[in-house]
Protein backbone atom coordinates (compact mmCIF):
# COMPACT_ATOMS: atom_id res chain seq x y z
CA UNK A 1 0.00 0.00 0.00
CA UNK A 2 1.00 3.63 -0.31
CA UNK A 3 3.15 4.81 2.58
CA UNK A 4 1.67 7.85 4.31
CA UNK A 5 4.97 9.38 5.38
CA UNK A 6 7.96 8.66 3.21
CA UNK A 7 6.64 6.15 0.70
CA UNK A 8 6.18 8.68 -2.07
CA UNK A 9 8.62 11.58 -2.49
CA UNK A 10 10.97 10.86 0.38
CA UNK A 11 11.34 7.17 -0.46
CA UNK A 12 13.05 7.94 -3.72
CA UNK A 13 14.73 11.15 -2.80
CA UNK A 14 16.37 9.89 0.38
CA UNK A 15 17.19 6.29 -0.55
CA UNK A 16 16.72 4.93 -4.05
CA UNK A 17 18.08 7.90 -5.98
CA UNK A 18 21.06 8.26 -3.69
CA UNK A 19 21.96 4.61 -4.18
CA UNK A 20 21.49 5.00 -7.91
CA UNK A 21 23.66 8.09 -8.18
CA UNK A 22 26.40 6.38 -6.22
CA UNK A 23 26.29 3.21 -8.30
CA UNK A 24 26.49 5.25 -11.50
CA UNK A 25 29.75 6.93 -10.50
CA UNK A 26 32.09 7.00 -13.48
CA UNK A 27 35.84 6.63 -13.11
CA UNK A 28 38.39 9.28 -13.99
CA UNK A 29 39.63 7.11 -16.87
CA UNK A 30 36.46 7.88 -18.83
CA UNK A 31 37.33 11.29 -20.27
CA UNK A 32 40.04 10.26 -22.78
CA UNK A 33 37.70 7.69 -24.32
CA UNK A 34 34.50 9.71 -24.74
CA UNK A 35 35.34 10.86 -28.25
CA UNK A 36 35.80 7.25 -29.38
CA UNK A 37 32.60 6.25 -27.60
CA UNK A 38 30.69 8.72 -29.75
CA UNK A 39 31.01 6.29 -32.64
CA UNK A 40 29.43 3.45 -30.67
CA UNK A 41 26.30 2.31 -32.57
CA UNK A 42 24.55 1.09 -29.42
CA UNK A 43 25.28 2.98 -26.20
CA UNK A 44 22.67 1.35 -23.96
CA UNK A 45 22.29 -2.40 -24.64
CA UNK A 46 21.90 -3.30 -20.96
CA UNK A 47 19.54 -0.43 -20.25
CA UNK A 48 17.54 -1.37 -23.32
CA UNK A 49 17.18 -4.91 -22.00
CA UNK A 50 15.93 -3.62 -18.64
CA UNK A 51 13.39 -1.34 -20.30
CA UNK A 52 12.13 -4.14 -22.55
CA UNK A 53 11.90 -6.54 -19.61
CA UNK A 54 9.81 -4.10 -17.57
CA UNK A 55 7.40 -2.97 -20.31
CA UNK A 56 4.42 -5.09 -21.29
CA UNK A 57 1.22 -6.72 -20.00
CA UNK A 58 1.26 -6.94 -16.21
CA UNK A 59 4.24 -4.61 -16.03
CA UNK A 60 4.60 -0.95 -17.07
CA UNK A 61 2.79 0.50 -20.06
CA UNK A 62 5.89 2.38 -21.17
CA UNK A 63 9.11 4.13 -20.20
CA UNK A 64 12.01 6.13 -21.62
CA UNK A 65 15.71 6.10 -20.70
CA UNK A 66 18.59 8.07 -22.14
CA UNK A 67 22.34 8.64 -22.10
CA UNK A 68 23.98 11.73 -23.54
CA UNK A 69 27.65 12.07 -24.44
CA UNK A 70 29.44 15.42 -24.71
CA UNK A 71 28.45 17.41 -27.76
CA UNK A 72 25.84 14.89 -28.87
CA UNK A 73 22.11 14.53 -28.78
CA UNK A 74 21.18 11.76 -26.32
CA UNK A 75 20.46 8.20 -27.25
CA UNK A 76 16.92 7.41 -26.14
CA UNK A 77 15.42 4.03 -25.38
CA UNK A 78 11.62 4.25 -25.52
CA UNK A 79 9.23 1.31 -25.28
CA UNK A 80 5.49 0.89 -24.82
CA UNK A 81 2.60 3.32 -24.65
CA UNK A 82 1.68 6.38 -22.63
CA UNK A 83 -0.81 4.40 -20.54
CA UNK A 84 -2.56 1.05 -20.27
CA UNK A 85 -5.64 2.62 -21.87
CA UNK A 86 -3.68 5.06 -24.04
CA UNK A 87 -2.35 3.46 -27.21
CA UNK A 88 -0.14 6.39 -28.19
CA UNK A 89 3.49 5.20 -28.23
CA UNK A 90 5.68 6.64 -25.51
CA UNK A 91 8.45 8.77 -27.02
CA UNK A 92 11.15 11.21 -25.86
CA UNK A 93 8.49 13.89 -26.33
CA UNK A 94 5.90 12.27 -24.06
CA UNK A 95 5.11 14.24 -20.91
CA UNK A 96 5.88 12.98 -17.41
CA UNK A 97 5.29 14.35 -13.91
CA UNK A 98 8.85 14.97 -12.73
CA UNK A 99 7.99 16.04 -9.14
CA UNK A 100 11.23 16.76 -7.24
CA UNK A 101 13.31 16.99 -10.38
CA UNK A 102 11.74 20.46 -10.32
CA UNK A 103 14.02 21.33 -7.39
CA UNK A 104 17.28 21.60 -9.39
CA UNK A 105 15.50 23.85 -11.91
CA UNK A 106 14.30 26.24 -9.20
CA UNK A 107 17.65 26.15 -7.44
CA UNK A 108 19.61 26.91 -10.61
CA UNK A 109 17.33 29.87 -11.29
CA UNK A 110 18.21 31.13 -7.81
CA UNK A 111 21.92 30.47 -8.38
CA UNK A 112 21.75 32.58 -11.52
CA UNK A 113 20.33 35.48 -9.51
CA UNK A 114 23.15 34.98 -7.02
CA UNK A 115 25.64 35.05 -9.86
CA UNK A 116 24.12 38.33 -11.06
CA UNK A 117 24.47 39.84 -7.59
CA UNK A 118 20.71 40.12 -7.05
CA UNK A 119 20.77 37.56 -4.23
CA UNK A 120 23.47 36.36 -1.86
CA UNK A 121 24.16 32.69 -1.17
CA UNK A 122 24.33 33.36 2.57
CA UNK A 123 21.86 36.23 2.54
CA UNK A 124 19.12 35.94 5.19
CA UNK A 125 15.76 35.10 3.66
CA UNK A 126 14.07 37.73 5.81
CA UNK A 127 15.81 40.46 3.84
CA UNK A 128 13.55 39.49 0.95
CA UNK A 129 10.62 38.03 2.91
CA UNK A 130 10.40 39.94 6.23
CA UNK A 131 7.99 37.43 7.75
CA UNK A 132 10.88 35.00 8.24
CA UNK A 133 12.90 37.28 10.51
CA UNK A 134 11.79 35.84 13.85
CA UNK A 135 11.26 32.10 13.55
CA UNK A 136 10.35 29.63 16.29
CA UNK A 137 11.76 26.10 16.36
CA UNK A 138 10.36 22.88 17.80
CA UNK A 139 12.25 21.79 20.89
CA UNK A 140 12.16 18.24 19.49
CA UNK A 141 11.94 17.20 15.85
CA UNK A 142 8.31 16.35 14.96
CA UNK A 143 7.38 16.94 18.59
CA UNK A 144 5.08 19.49 20.18
CA UNK A 145 4.09 22.61 18.24
CA UNK A 146 3.89 24.61 21.46
CA UNK A 147 7.22 23.63 23.08
CA UNK A 148 9.37 26.02 21.05
CA UNK A 149 12.48 28.16 21.19
CA UNK A 150 13.65 31.11 19.10
CA UNK A 151 15.75 30.26 16.07
CA UNK A 152 19.37 31.04 17.00
CA UNK A 153 20.21 32.33 13.52
CA UNK A 154 18.33 33.42 10.39
CA UNK A 155 17.45 31.14 7.48
CA UNK A 156 19.67 31.75 4.46
CA UNK A 157 19.32 31.16 0.71
CA UNK A 158 21.97 28.42 0.95
CA UNK A 159 19.86 26.63 3.52
CA UNK A 160 16.69 26.84 1.39
CA UNK A 161 18.50 25.13 -1.49
CA UNK A 162 20.18 22.42 0.60
CA UNK A 163 17.28 21.43 2.89
CA UNK A 164 19.09 22.73 5.97
CA UNK A 165 16.77 25.66 6.72
CA UNK A 166 14.73 23.81 9.35
CA UNK A 167 11.55 24.18 7.28
CA UNK A 168 9.34 21.12 7.38
CA UNK A 169 7.69 19.13 4.60
CA UNK A 170 4.14 17.84 4.61
CA UNK A 171 5.21 14.55 3.01
CA UNK A 172 8.00 13.96 5.53
CA UNK A 173 6.87 15.26 8.92
CA UNK A 174 4.60 13.37 11.30
CA UNK A 175 2.41 14.24 14.27
CA UNK A 176 1.09 17.70 15.14
CA UNK A 177 3.50 19.64 12.90
CA UNK A 178 2.25 17.75 9.85
CA UNK A 179 -1.37 18.36 10.85
CA UNK A 180 -0.64 22.06 11.37
CA UNK A 181 0.94 22.41 7.94
CA UNK A 182 -1.91 20.60 6.21
CA UNK A 183 -4.53 22.64 8.07
CA UNK A 184 -2.85 25.82 6.82
CA UNK A 185 -2.67 24.63 3.24
CA UNK A 186 1.11 24.20 3.20
CA UNK A 187 0.85 21.40 0.67
CA UNK A 188 3.42 22.01 -2.09
CA UNK A 189 2.32 19.44 -4.63
CA UNK A 190 -0.49 17.40 -6.13
CA UNK A 191 -1.05 13.79 -7.15
CA UNK A 192 -4.56 13.02 -8.28
CA UNK A 193 -8.19 14.02 -8.31
CA UNK A 194 -8.84 10.84 -6.34
CA UNK A 195 -9.12 11.05 -2.57
CA UNK A 196 -7.55 8.04 -0.85
CA UNK A 197 -4.96 7.41 1.87
CA UNK A 198 -1.53 8.37 0.57
CA UNK A 199 -2.92 10.13 -2.51
CA UNK A 200 -4.38 13.14 -0.75
CA UNK A 201 -1.61 15.39 0.48
CA UNK A 202 -4.22 18.00 1.44
CA UNK A 203 -5.61 21.13 -0.18
CA UNK A 204 -2.93 23.72 -0.94
CA UNK A 205 -3.41 27.40 -0.23
CA UNK A 206 -3.85 29.42 -3.41
CA UNK A 207 -1.09 31.81 -4.31
CA UNK A 208 2.65 31.63 -3.73
CA UNK A 209 2.48 34.82 -1.68
CA UNK A 210 -0.09 33.31 0.69
CA UNK A 211 1.93 30.09 0.88
CA UNK A 212 5.01 32.02 1.99
CA UNK A 213 3.08 34.13 4.50
CA UNK A 214 1.55 31.06 6.16
CA UNK A 215 4.82 29.11 6.15
CA UNK A 216 6.49 31.95 8.07
CA UNK A 217 4.04 31.36 10.92
CA UNK A 218 4.74 27.64 11.29
CA UNK A 219 7.52 26.39 13.60
CA UNK A 220 10.73 25.08 12.10
CA UNK A 221 11.54 21.42 12.78
CA UNK A 222 15.26 22.09 13.43
CA UNK A 223 17.56 25.03 14.03
CA UNK A 224 18.66 26.57 10.70
CA UNK A 225 21.95 25.24 9.41
CA UNK A 226 22.16 22.21 11.69
CA UNK A 227 20.40 19.30 9.98
CA UNK A 228 19.60 17.98 6.48
CA UNK A 229 15.84 17.51 6.51
CA UNK A 230 13.89 17.31 3.26
CA UNK A 231 11.80 20.45 3.09
CA UNK A 232 9.67 23.03 1.32
CA UNK A 233 12.73 25.23 0.89
CA UNK A 234 12.62 25.23 -2.91
CA UNK A 235 8.90 26.04 -2.90
CA UNK A 236 9.66 29.06 -0.75
CA UNK A 237 12.51 29.94 -3.10
CA UNK A 238 9.90 30.39 -5.80
CA UNK A 239 8.44 33.27 -3.79
CA UNK A 240 11.92 34.73 -3.18
CA UNK A 241 12.46 34.76 -6.95
CA UNK A 242 9.13 36.47 -7.51
CA UNK A 243 9.93 39.28 -5.09
CA UNK A 244 13.49 39.80 -6.35
CA UNK A 245 12.57 39.81 -10.04
CA UNK A 246 9.14 41.39 -9.87
CA UNK A 247 7.79 38.63 -12.12
CA UNK A 248 5.57 35.61 -11.40
CA UNK A 249 7.79 32.64 -10.65
CA UNK A 250 6.49 30.46 -13.49
CA UNK A 251 6.85 33.32 -15.97
CA UNK A 252 10.41 33.97 -14.79
CA UNK A 253 11.41 30.33 -15.33
CA UNK A 254 9.90 30.33 -18.80
CA UNK A 255 11.53 33.57 -19.88
CA UNK A 256 14.99 33.01 -18.41
CA UNK A 257 15.55 29.24 -18.56
CA UNK A 258 12.99 27.28 -20.58
CA UNK A 259 12.70 29.52 -23.64
CA UNK A 260 16.40 30.35 -24.09
CA UNK A 261 17.37 26.71 -23.43
CA UNK A 262 14.93 25.46 -26.06
CA UNK A 263 12.82 23.62 -23.48
CA UNK A 264 9.43 23.75 -25.21
CA UNK A 265 7.66 21.03 -23.22
CA UNK A 266 8.10 21.94 -19.56
CA UNK A 267 5.16 23.44 -17.64
CA UNK A 268 3.44 23.67 -14.27
CA UNK A 269 0.15 23.35 -16.18
CA UNK A 270 -0.03 21.17 -19.29
CA UNK A 271 -1.79 23.08 -22.11
CA UNK A 272 -4.98 21.41 -23.26
CA UNK A 273 -3.57 21.11 -26.77
CA UNK A 274 -0.70 18.98 -25.39
CA UNK A 275 -2.81 16.67 -23.21
CA UNK A 276 -2.47 13.87 -25.78
CA UNK A 277 1.24 13.64 -24.90
CA UNK A 278 0.71 13.30 -21.14
CA UNK A 279 1.39 9.84 -19.72
CA UNK A 280 -0.71 8.20 -17.01
CA UNK A 281 0.52 7.83 -13.45
CA UNK A 282 0.02 4.69 -11.36
CA UNK A 283 0.26 3.49 -7.80
CA UNK A 284 1.99 0.19 -7.10
CA UNK A 285 -0.21 -2.06 -4.99
CA UNK A 286 2.02 -5.06 -4.54
CA UNK A 287 2.89 -6.09 -8.09
CA UNK A 288 -0.24 -4.44 -9.54
CA UNK A 289 -0.30 -0.94 -11.02
CA UNK A 290 -3.54 0.97 -10.53
CA UNK A 291 -4.18 4.27 -12.36
CA UNK A 292 -4.32 7.38 -10.17
CA UNK A 293 -3.93 10.18 -12.74
CA UNK A 294 -4.66 9.37 -16.36
CA UNK A 295 -3.28 11.66 -19.00
CA UNK A 296 -6.58 12.64 -20.62
CA UNK A 297 -8.15 13.80 -17.34
CA UNK A 298 -5.02 14.64 -15.35
CA UNK A 299 -4.99 17.12 -12.50
CA UNK A 300 -1.99 18.63 -14.30
CA UNK A 301 -4.33 20.01 -16.95
CA UNK A 302 -5.69 22.42 -14.31
CA UNK A 303 -3.95 25.55 -13.14
CA UNK A 304 -2.18 24.63 -9.87
CA UNK A 305 -2.82 26.48 -6.62
CA UNK A 306 0.61 28.02 -7.13
CA UNK A 307 3.72 27.02 -9.12
CA UNK A 308 5.28 24.38 -6.87
CA UNK A 309 9.01 25.09 -7.13
CA UNK A 310 9.82 21.86 -5.34
CA UNK A 311 7.58 19.36 -7.10
CA UNK A 312 5.31 20.91 -9.71
CA UNK A 313 6.75 20.53 -13.20
CA UNK A 314 5.74 18.27 -16.05
CA UNK A 315 8.44 17.74 -18.66
CA UNK A 316 9.55 15.45 -21.47
CA UNK A 317 12.73 13.33 -21.54
CA UNK A 318 13.97 15.44 -24.44
CA UNK A 319 13.34 18.71 -22.59
CA UNK A 320 14.90 17.62 -19.31
CA UNK A 321 17.95 16.31 -21.14
CA UNK A 322 18.39 19.84 -22.45
CA UNK A 323 18.40 21.11 -18.87
CA UNK A 324 21.01 18.50 -17.90
CA UNK A 325 23.03 19.33 -21.00
CA UNK A 326 22.84 23.01 -20.05
CA UNK A 327 24.45 22.14 -16.72
CA UNK A 328 27.01 19.79 -18.28
CA UNK A 329 28.09 22.65 -20.56
CA UNK A 330 28.35 25.09 -17.64
CA UNK A 331 25.34 27.20 -18.57
CA UNK A 332 25.37 27.30 -22.37
CA UNK A 333 23.44 25.34 -24.98
CA UNK A 334 23.37 25.76 -28.75
CA UNK A 335 25.73 28.69 -28.37
CA UNK A 336 23.37 30.55 -26.01
CA UNK A 337 24.43 31.53 -22.49
CA UNK A 338 21.43 30.76 -20.24
CA UNK A 339 22.99 30.46 -16.76
CA UNK A 340 26.28 31.95 -15.62
CA UNK A 341 29.21 29.55 -15.51
CA UNK A 342 30.03 30.41 -11.90
CA UNK A 343 26.39 29.82 -10.94
CA UNK A 344 26.47 26.32 -12.44
CA UNK A 345 29.85 25.42 -10.95
CA UNK A 346 28.79 26.58 -7.50
CA UNK A 347 25.30 25.08 -7.69
CA UNK A 348 26.59 21.63 -8.62
CA UNK A 349 29.17 21.65 -5.81
CA UNK A 350 28.68 20.75 -2.16
CA UNK A 351 26.88 23.65 -0.46
CA UNK A 352 26.04 22.03 2.88
CA UNK A 353 26.70 24.27 5.89
CA UNK A 354 29.76 23.34 7.99
CA UNK A 355 29.07 20.38 10.26
CA UNK A 356 25.98 19.17 8.38
CA UNK A 357 26.13 15.75 6.72
CA UNK A 358 23.78 13.83 4.48
CA UNK A 359 21.69 11.11 6.18
CA UNK A 360 23.04 7.61 6.63
CA UNK A 361 22.15 5.57 3.57
CA UNK A 362 22.90 8.38 1.12
CA UNK A 363 24.67 5.95 -1.20
CA UNK A 364 28.25 6.59 -0.22
CA UNK A 365 30.06 9.84 0.50
CA UNK A 366 27.96 12.72 -0.73
CA UNK A 367 27.10 16.33 -0.22
CA UNK A 368 24.23 18.45 -1.44
CA UNK A 369 24.25 21.31 -3.88
CA UNK A 370 21.55 23.58 -5.26
CA UNK A 371 18.56 21.25 -5.18
CA UNK A 372 20.42 18.00 -5.85
CA UNK A 373 22.80 15.40 -4.45
CA UNK A 374 26.50 15.91 -5.12
CA UNK A 375 28.76 12.86 -5.27
CA UNK A 376 32.12 12.75 -3.51
CA UNK A 377 35.21 10.56 -3.70
CA UNK A 378 34.93 8.14 -6.64
CA UNK A 379 31.61 9.80 -7.58
CA UNK A 380 32.93 13.35 -7.58
CA UNK A 381 31.11 15.47 -10.12
CA UNK A 382 27.84 13.53 -10.13
CA UNK A 383 24.89 15.89 -9.55
CA UNK A 384 21.20 15.07 -9.80
CA UNK A 385 17.91 14.26 -8.16
CA UNK A 386 14.73 12.26 -8.69
CA UNK A 387 10.97 12.54 -8.64
CA UNK A 388 8.26 10.86 -6.63
CA UNK A 389 6.80 9.08 -9.66
CA UNK A 390 9.94 7.27 -10.80
CA UNK A 391 11.88 9.82 -12.83
CA UNK A 392 15.63 10.28 -12.32
CA UNK A 393 18.03 12.75 -13.93
CA UNK A 394 21.79 13.01 -13.38
CA UNK A 395 24.72 14.84 -14.90
CA UNK A 396 28.41 14.04 -14.56
CA UNK A 397 29.97 17.50 -14.37
CA UNK A 398 33.48 16.13 -14.85
CA UNK A 399 32.80 14.19 -18.03
CA UNK A 400 29.72 16.06 -19.36
CA UNK A 401 27.54 12.92 -19.40
CA UNK A 402 23.79 12.98 -18.79
CA UNK A 403 21.52 10.07 -17.90
CA UNK A 404 17.80 9.71 -17.24
CA UNK A 405 14.92 7.33 -16.77
CA UNK A 406 11.29 8.36 -17.08
CA UNK A 407 8.43 6.18 -15.83
CA UNK A 408 5.30 6.89 -13.77
CA UNK A 409 4.57 4.93 -10.60
CA UNK A 410 4.36 5.70 -6.89
CA UNK A 411 6.10 5.04 -4.60
CA UNK A 412 9.18 4.58 -6.79
CA UNK A 413 10.86 2.11 -4.44
CA UNK A 414 7.87 -0.27 -4.51
CA UNK A 415 9.38 -2.29 -7.36
CA UNK A 416 12.93 -3.24 -8.39
CA UNK A 417 12.99 -1.31 -11.67
CA UNK A 418 15.21 1.57 -10.60
CA UNK A 419 17.92 -0.54 -8.90
CA UNK A 420 18.03 -2.72 -12.02
CA UNK A 421 18.35 0.38 -14.19
CA UNK A 422 21.26 1.72 -12.16
CA UNK A 423 23.18 -1.55 -12.54
CA UNK A 424 22.49 -1.65 -16.28
CA UNK A 425 23.52 1.97 -16.76
CA UNK A 426 26.83 1.43 -15.03
CA UNK A 427 27.48 -1.72 -17.09
CA UNK A 428 26.83 0.13 -20.34
CA UNK A 429 29.20 2.94 -19.44
CA UNK A 430 31.92 0.54 -18.35
CA UNK A 431 31.51 -1.42 -21.59
CA UNK A 432 32.30 1.73 -23.54
CA UNK A 433 35.65 1.79 -21.78
CA UNK A 434 36.50 -1.89 -22.03
CA UNK A 435 35.97 -2.09 -25.78
CA UNK A 436 38.29 0.87 -26.51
Amino acid sequence: MIRDKAGLEAAMDRRALLRMAAAAGLGAALMPRLARAAAQPELLPNVRAVVERWVGPGKFPGMVASLGLPGREPEFVARGSEGFTDADPVTPDSLFRIYSMTKPVTAMAAMNLIGEGRLGLDQPVHEILPGFQHMAVQDSYDGSVTALHPAPRPITMRQLMTHTSGLGYTIVQTGPIKALMQDRGLVPGQISRLVAPGLDWGTPVRGLDHFADRLARVPLVADPGTRWSYSMGLDLMGRVIEVVTGRPFDQYLHETIFAPAGMTSTWFQVPAAEAHRLTSNYVALGQVLAPIDEGATSIYLDRPAFPFGGAGLVSSPRDYDRFLRLLAQFGTIDGVRVIGEAAVRTGTSDLLPPGVAMPVGAGGPSGFGAGGRVGMGAEAGIYGWSGAAGTVGMVDMVHALRSQIFVQFMPPDALDLLPEFQVALKADVLALLETR
